[in-house]
Parts: structure tokens; C-alpha cells; sequence
């Protein structure tokens, strides 16, 4: 059964931060992740982006995201979230 992974993502961002959320998404596709990734608003703040992977993947792109983060410094603009057990 795949796992989903969510994230959230700040509405009121500066061009240079939706670019770098942009390239996020499409790394996430690229590398094989994930098909598609849902958008969703969570409220008037954030958006909640989600997406499905593999079980197998899962370590593995919540390690890649959160760098991902840090490298680009987006922790103000976007977070992973949790997974609710």
C-alpha cells in the first residue's frame, strides 16, 4: 500500500520561493516518487500538498524533501508533515 506524504506550503511567497517550490515538486516527479501531487487549500495561510509513494520510498523522500528545505532555505515557506499513526 503506498504511503502518502504531506506537505505544507505558505500562499504569500516571493517569486524566488514558489520557483524553488515549483522545483521541488518537479524533483519529486522526476526522480520517479510520485506521478502527481494533489493540492489542496488547508486554510487561508497554507496550502496542503500530498502525494502518494512507496512504502519503499518513504525514508527516502522525507530525507530528500526535508534537505531539500534546508539546501534552499524554504523552512519558513514549506514543512513536512507528520504522518498521524
Amino acid at each position: 500500500m503506498d504511503k502518502t506524504i504531506k506537505l505544507r506550503v505558505k500562499k504569500e511567497i516571493d517569486n524566488s520561493s514558489e520557483l524553488k517550490v515549483l522545483k521541488l515538486k518537479g524533483s519529486l516527479i522526476s526522480k520517479g516518487y510520485t506521478e502527481i501531487i494533489h493540492i489542496a487549500d488547508e486554510n487561508t495561510e497554507y496550502y496542503l500538498n500530498s502525494f502518494s509513494t512507496s512504502p519503499e520510498n518513504k525514508k527516502e523522500v522525507e530525507h530528500f524533501v526535508l534537505n531539500y528545505i534546508t539546501d534552499h532555505n524554504l523552512a519558513d515557506t514549506i514543512s513536512l508533515l507528520e504522518e498521524n499513526k
